[in-house]
C-alpha cells in the first residue's frame, strides 16, 4: 500500500487564546488533489504554512512527503512547491529571468537549467512573453509564471493556496488543466480554494475547515449527498396550472413570481416517471423540467452556516 503524501494528525495552532488549528486530522493520497475549503479565518493558510514548515505546530503530527516536518523540515523543503495567495513575481524581471533566477537558487547546471527555463515556458505558454518584463503581465500570466517557478525544483507535492483568486474564469480554467496535468504526471496537489466550483472539479477528496475544526471530508460527491434538497423545478405557463399542481404536491415549495414550483424528489427514474405521469392524469403540462441536485454551495451553507466570501 502506498503511504499517504501528506498524513496529519491531531495538529494545533493557537495564537494566544486565539485557537486557529483545533486538533484536525487528515491524509492526502500521493498523486490526488486535496482540497481544503473554508471561510475567511477557518484556518486555511495557517494550515498551509505548518505543513510547509513556515510555521510550527503547537502540537499533533505531520508527516509530508514521509518526512516528519518538526524533525525533518529541510527533507520536507525539498520536496515541496509552494504557490502562495499573490504572485511571487519580480516585476522588474521578464518572465525567463524570474526562472532564470529560480533555476540559480535551486543552483541547478547551466546546461540542465537553460533545458529547465525552456521547458517551462512552453509549457505554460509563456514563450512569446518570455522577455517582457513581468509589470506588463496579465493577472493570468503571472499566476501561471508563479507556478512555473514552483516547479523548477521538480516537487513531488505542490501547495496551492487559493491559486486563481481575481483570475477571470478563462484563466481560471486554464489553471485548471495545468493542475489536471501535474496530477498527470504524478504530482500530488493540495489545494485550498473559496471557488467550490474548483473543487468540484478538480478534488479527489475534500475536506471543510471552519473555526479551526474540520467539520466534513471525503469525496465531492460523497459530501453532496449529507446534504438534502434534490428536488424537480416545474415552471408553468399560468397561475391557474401553478395552483393545481401546488394541490398535486404536498411538500412542494412555490415561486409565484417565476410560476415555478419545487417539489421534493430523490431524482431517480421511478419518481420522476410518476411525477410526470400524476400531471398528465391531472391534465397538467410544464413548461420547463429540471432536477437539482445539492452541489458543493449547498455543502458549505449546510456545514458552516453561511456562503464563502467568494460566492456573496
Amino acid at each position: 500500500m502506498t503511504s499517504p503524501a501528506i498524513s496529519v494528525s491531531g495538529l494545533r495552532k493557537a495564537y494566544g487564546d486565539k485557537v486557529v488549528l483545533d486538533g484536525i486530522d487528515f491524509e492526502v493520497a500521493a498523486g490526488s488533489v486535496f482540497s481544503l475549503l473554508g471561510p475567511n479565518g477557518a484556518g486555511k493558510t495557517t494550515t498551509v504554512n505548518v505543513l510547509t514548515t513556515l510555521l510550527k505546530a503547537d502540537g499533533g503530527t505531520v508527516r509530508v512527503a514521509g518526512h516528519d516536518i518538526a524533525t525533518e523540515a529541510r527533507a520536507v523543503r525539498a520536496a515541496i512547491g509552494v504557490t502562495g495567495q499573490f504572485a511571487a513575481v519580480d516585476e522588474l524581471l521578464s518572465g525567463q529571468e524570474n526562472l532564470q533566477l529560480m533555476v540559480d537558487l535551486h543552483r541547478v547546471g547551466s546546461g540542465q537549467g537553460g533545458r529547465v527555463v525552456a521547458e517551462l515556458l512552453e509549457r505554460f505558454d509563456l514563450v512569446e512573453s518570455a522577455r517582457k518584463l513581468v509589470s506588463t503581465y496579465s493577472g493570468g500570466m503571472r499566476r501561471k509564471l508563479d507556478l512555473a517557478m514552483t516547479l523548477v525544483g521538480n516537487p513531488r507535492i505542490i501547495f496551492l493556496d487559493e491559486p486563481t483568486t481575481g483570475l477571470d474564469p478563462r484563466s481560471r480554467r486554464t489553471m485548471w488543466e495545468i493542475v489536471r496535468g501535474l496530477v498527470a504526471d504524478g504530482v500530488t496537489v493540495f489545494l485550498t480554494t473559496q471557488y467550490l466550483e474548483e473543487a468540484d472539479q478538480l478534488a479527489d477528496r475534500v475536506a471543510v475547515l471552519d473555526q479551526g475544526r474540520l467539520v466534513a471530508q471525503g469525496t465531492p460527491d460523497d459530501l453532496k449527498r449529507q446534504v438534502p434538497g434534490t428536488h424537480v423545478r416545474l415552471r408553468f405557463a399560468t397561475v391557474s396550472e401553478l395552483d393545481a399542481a401546488a394541490r398535486l404536491f404536498t411538500g412542494s415549495t412555490r415561486d409565484d413570481e417565476a410560476l415555478a414550483l419545487r417539489v421534493p424528489s430523490d431524482g431517480g427514474t421511478k419518481s420522476l416517471r410518476a411525477l410526470l405521469d400524476r400531471l398528465d392524469e391531472h391534465s397538467l403540462g410544464a413548461e420547463e423540467f429540471s432536477v437539482h441536485t445539492p452541489d458543493l454551495d449547498d455543502v458549505f451553507l449546510a456545514l458552516t452556516g453561511h456562503a464563502t466570501e467568494a460566492t456573496r
